[in-house]
């Protein structure tokens, strides 16, 4: 199973960029699924971006302007790069990822991947 750590959260204005990472240990597979969610306080969780190992990428419909999610297979690392982020931005982000075999992994899909993050977290103020 991989082993997932996310960095890169922090504290930004409105309008404001962040690009988070995820590194991925203990995980060797040709055919794979990463994506991003998360969860806002008091809030359900919220699938954000996936990509396979094709590098096709799947956004929910609200960020796909602002959000952009990318890997470093060489470096074993997953990326969201966020911009214009607003306060409703604000939550845990966490990366998961798992072995995939189904086709085309979509956003949809990031809650069934079996290896999760311990989340970072972005706050966003007004």
């Amino acid at each position: 199973q991989a082993r997932l750590e996310e960095s890169g959260g922090g504290s930004v204005q409105s309008g404001g960029s962040l690009r988070l990472s995820c590194a991925a240990s203990g995980y060797v597979n040709s055919n794979y699924c990463m994506g991003w969610f998360r969860q806002a306080p008091g809030k359900e969780r919220e699938g954000v971006a996936a990509i396979d190992n094709d590098g096709r990428t799947s956004y929910a419909d609200s960020m796909k302007r602002r959000f952009t999610i990318s890997e470093d297979t060489n470096k074993n690392t997953l990326y969201l790069q966020m911009h214009d982020l607003q306060p409703e931005d604000t939550a845990m982000y966490y990366c998961a990822a798992d072995q995939w075999y189904g086709g085309r992994c979509t956003v949809e899909d990031v809650f069934a991947l079996d290896a999760w993050g311990q989340g970072t977290l972005v706050t966003v103020s007004s």
